[in-house]
């Protein structure tokens, strides 16, 4: 059973950064890509990027494209947010997700929905104020 862990949410001016960090626990071989979404009050959960375990290939939200940069640390067994410029249309709780199951295509918008995603984390909280 994989278990993921996010560490990182906070509190931020607009403009301002936070690093989110998932260390998963139990990832087997066949895990293909880690995900992060956000919900933010009465929204639905929304996609936010994505990277492969193996190559490290990305996958962005066109909102977050050019201000999160989304890693993984294979040997920690951790995927990190790197989110920059933050704005108030930010503020959310943070998931991670892991897609335990090979992928369908490459790397691309077919991943961007939770239902692509197999573990959940807890969540973590990201608010900016403005």
């Amino acid at each position: 059973q994989v278990q993921l862990v996010e560490f990182g949410g906070g509190l931020v001016q607009a403009g301002g950064s936070l690093r989110l960090s998932c260390a998963a626990s139990g990832r087997t071989f066949s895990s293909y890509a880690m995900g992060w979404f956000r919900q933010a009050p009465g929204k639905e959960r929304e996609f936010v990027a994505a990277v492969s375990w193996s190559a490290g290939i990305t996958y962005y939200a066109d909102s977050v494209k050019g201000r999160f940069t989304i890693s993984r640390d294979n040997a920690k067994n951790t995927v990190y947010l790197q989110m920059n410029s933050l704005k108030p249309e930010d503020t959310a709780v943070y998931y991670c997700a892991d897609r335990g199951r090979p992928p369908t295509h490459l790397m691309g918008s077919w991943l961007a929905h939770s239902w692509e995603f197999d573990y959940w984390g807890q969540g973590t909280q990201v608010t900016v104020s403005s």
